[in-house]
C-alpha cells in the first residue's frame, strides 16, 4: 500500500507553552513526533507538512476570538511562532504557499518533504494546492498526526476520508484543543482506523 504521513501544524505557536495559541500539553507527543520524522527519513516515506500560515487580514484571526471559529492571532507568515518545532522540521522540503498561482509537480515528485502552507483551519479550504497535491500523490493510505485534534487534525482527516484515501490517526501523538468536542466517533463512523504509535510505527516498518 502506497502510505504517506501527514504531519498538521506541529509549529511553534501550537507546540510551546510561550506560543501565542498553545495547545496544552503538546510537548507530550514530541518524542512520538520525532519518531515519524526519523522513521520517514530512514525509509524515505513522503511528509506532507501542513502549516498555518497567517496574515492581518485572516479570517479565524480575532481580537476577541470565540475560540470555536475564531482565535487570537498565531502562526504569523515569517514568525518564529509559524516554524515547525525542530522534532518535526521538514528538511529540504518544497515549500508551496497558499496564494501562490501553481505548484510545480516534478518538485513534488521529486521531493520526500512537502510543506503546504494554508490560511484556513482545514488545509483543502485553507490552499488551493491541497487537492493537488493527494491527487498527484496518490497515497492509498495516510497516517495523520499533529495538533489540534478537534480543529486542524479533525479537517485533515475527514478531507482525506473524502477524497478515498485510508486514514490512520496515532491518537497518542494528537492534541487537543479544550472546550471543543473530540471528534473520534465521527472519524470512525467515515472510516478512519484509530491506533497507538507503536502500531503507526509498524506500519512503517513494514513498507521499508
Amino acid at each position: 500500500m502506497r502510505t504517506i504521513l501527514w504531519n498538521v501544524d506541529t509549529q511553534y505557536d501550537f507546540m510551546r507553552d510561550y506560543g501565542r495559541l498553545y495547545v496544552r500539553g503538546a510537548e507530550e507527543i514530541e518524542n512520538k513526533l520525532e519518531r515519524f520524522t526519523k522513521l520517514a527519513e530512514k525509509y524515505n516515506i513522503i511528509v506532507v507538512n501542513t502549516a498555518d500560515w497567517h496574515n492581518e487580514k485572516t479570517a479565524e484571526i480575532s481580537k476577541n476570538p470565540d475560540f470555536v471559529n475564531t482565535f487570537p492571532e498565531h502562526c504569523i507568515e515569517n514568525t518564529q511562532g509559524a516554524e515547525f518545532i525542530e522534532a518535526t522540521n521538514p528538511k529540504d522540503a518544497y515549500k508551496i504557499y497558499w496564494d501562490q498561482e501553481s505548484f510545480d509537480e516534478n518538485e513534488v515528485l521529486k521531493n520526500r518533504n512537502i510543506i503546504l502552507y494554508k490560511d484556513k483551519f482545514d488545509v483543502f479550504k485553507g490552499t488551493r494546492h491541497a487537492d493537488g497535491i493527494v491527487k498527484l500523490l496518490a497515497p492509498e493510505r495516510a497516517i495523520v498526526y499533529g495538533v489540534a485534534t478537534n480543529v486542524c487534525v479533525n479537517d485533515a482527516v475527514l478531507g482525506l476520508l473524502e477524497r478515498k484515501v485510508k486514514v490512520y490517526v496515532p491518537v497518542d501523538a494528537i492534541k487537543e484543543l479544550p472546550n471543543l468536542p473530540l471528534p473520534y466517533d465521527k472519524w470512525i463512523n467515515k472510516g478512519a482506523v484509530l491506533i497507538t504509535t507503536n502500531e503507526a510505527y509498524g506500519m512503517l516498518e513494514e513498507i521499508k
